[in-house]
């Protein structure tokens, strides 16, 4: 099949050495000196404006660009372990979850640790993200028709992830509208593990990190992060590195939505051949945050130029853009947005889209200046490429004036919580939860009601069990 374009699926931004490997040697065979990086962690083979021949693979999903039933699942794997994290959620973790997704997803998923910035949060359909309850996660949704983001009513277990997501997509033909319908349609179609939502999903604020390097983590180990600023990897450089990671034992390598590649576990003696590997190939690790923050579109050579240019201005003007993330986009999607701020490129007005007209742009920031927030202020618009630069130093010196404020706030607005042991109720046969404290939505039982006070043809609102089948059981929880 001849394409121009091509996208290799990789589930989670994760994959072995030895499958790196055979997709570089797919796009060799395909007449490719290089690869690119997507933005939600796939490889892309790039034609450069030619027709390219990719083999047909059966152990890889290979899609044009317009091909629609499939989707790659990001997940914050590639920063467990190196960077801030939720401490049950380990790498291991990630890659049991990751196993359990063996189908072809249709909607965009993610499975992300709310304590890292490397990975965007919302991004995705289905969004799961761990709650501070070991193996469970709060689900966020936004189906394809939906203009919001809802949280679903109930935490999800682990091993349910896939099962759920599975469940979701068959029933995209019910046309659901709201978490609270596709709740109860879930809980029709199959059994699962859920905890009732017993506190808000928090979101504590880390500046973005620097990725790029070899960089200590723990005693006796390294990780090393690679960025391309032209988004284009050498075949030939990537195949050696894949293996010299064999030789040391490294079992995977990850993407970033940043278009970069980090490699976690390199033993601390090999850190010398590591250094000898890049100086060989005089592989830059040492590029400024000013370059590593931005997010682009893909093979999109005006928006690189546009960076250069404004990358060559704060360089000029000696300024520091450390914890913000940048934008360039031609859509306004803000759904799709996680960055800090974004350059929106305007397109032409309807009947003018032949005549050469200057390219204008919109300038939004994300609310405290975090994509998280998931809401963006416009800060100016329909303006030229030259004062663009002036607005953004003034945006960047916003940025640092307020940075902390929001900190502060919410400490003297939440006291430190207190831990205290309460009894609930759990079915025995699903594990579903009943705690007096919350009532019971699904059924119209009021907060505060006793188990006791339930009546008795209360089922369980995941397995329809009967009451009889809950058992008291103790549980931590921290007073509001």
């Amino acid at each position: 099949m001849k394409k121009s374009f091509s996208r290799v699926i990789v589930k989670g931004g994760v994959l072995s050495p030895a499958e790196l490997k055979q997709i570089l040697e797919l796009a060799e065979n395909a007449g490719l000196e290089t690869i690119s990086l997507g933005s939600r962690q796939d490889i892309l083979f790039i034609g450069e404006g030619e027709e390219i021949e990719v083999e047909k693979s059966d152990k890889f999903q290979i899609l044009s660009p317009d091909e629609t039933g499939s989707e790659n699942i990001v997940s914050s794997y590639v920063s467990a372990d190196i960077f801030s994290n939720t401490p049950w959620l380990t790498g291991d973790r990630y890659l049991y979850i990751l196993e359990q997704f063996r189908q072809k997803t249709v909607l965009k998923i993610n499975i992300t640790d709310p304590r890292q910035r490397l990975v965007p949060l919302y991004t995705g359909h289905l969004n799961f993200i761990a709650s501070e309850h070991e193996d469970y996660w709060y689900l966020y949704v936004r189906l394809p028709d939906w203009e919001q983001t809802e949280m679903y009513p109930a935490l999800i277990y682990s091993w349910d992830l896939a099962k759920v997501a599975g469940t979701i997509e068959n029933l995209l033909q019910e046309d659901p509208d709201s978490t609270e319908m596709l709740f109860d349609l879930v809980n029709d179609a199959v059994q699962t593990n859920n905890r009732t939502v017993d506190q808000s999903l928090e979101i504590p604020f880390f500046p973005f990190p620097y990725y790029e390097g070899i960089n200590r983590v723990g005693a006796d180990s390294y990780w090393l992060g690679l960025y391309w600023r032209n988004n284009k990897y050498y075949i030939a450089f990537l195949k050696v590195l894949c293996d010299l990671c064999a030789d040391c034992k490294i079992g995977k390598i990850s993407i970033t939505p940043w278009k970069s590649i980090i490699i976690k576990g390199i033993p601390e003696k090999s850190k010398l051949e590591w250094e000898k590997l890049l100086g060989t190939w005089g592989i830059n690790v040492r590029h400024s945050m000013l370059e590593l923050n931005w997010h682009l579109p893909v093979n999109n050579k005006s928006a690189l130029e546009l960076k250069e240019y404004l990358v060559s201005n704060f360089d000029k003007n000696d300024i520091s853009t450390y914890g913000l993330t940048f934008s360039i986009t031609d859509y306004t999607k803000k759904a799709y947005y996680f960055t800090s701020i974004i350059i929106e490129k305007n397109h032409p007005p309807k009947g003018f889209e032949e005549l050469n007209l200057k390219s204008t742009y919109n300038l939004l920031y994300a609310k405290n200046f975090d994509p998280n927030t998931q809401e963006y202020i416009v800060h100016v618009q329909e303006v030229d490429q030259v004062e663009l630069p002036n607005l953004l130093i003034e945006l960047s010196k916003l940025y640092f004036e307020q940075l902390g404020n929001q900190n502060k706030k919410s400490k003297k607005s939440s006291p430190a919580k207190e831990l205290v042991i309460t009894e609930a109720y759990q079915c025995k046969n699903c594990l579903t939860i009943y705690d007096p404290i919350y009532g019971d939505h699904t059924q119209n039982i009021p907060a505060e009601t006793s188990f006791d006070d339930l009546p008795i043809d209360y089922l369980c609102p995941v397995c329809d069990a009967p009451k009889a089948d809950f058992v008291k059981k103790k549980f931590s929880r921290q007073l509001d």
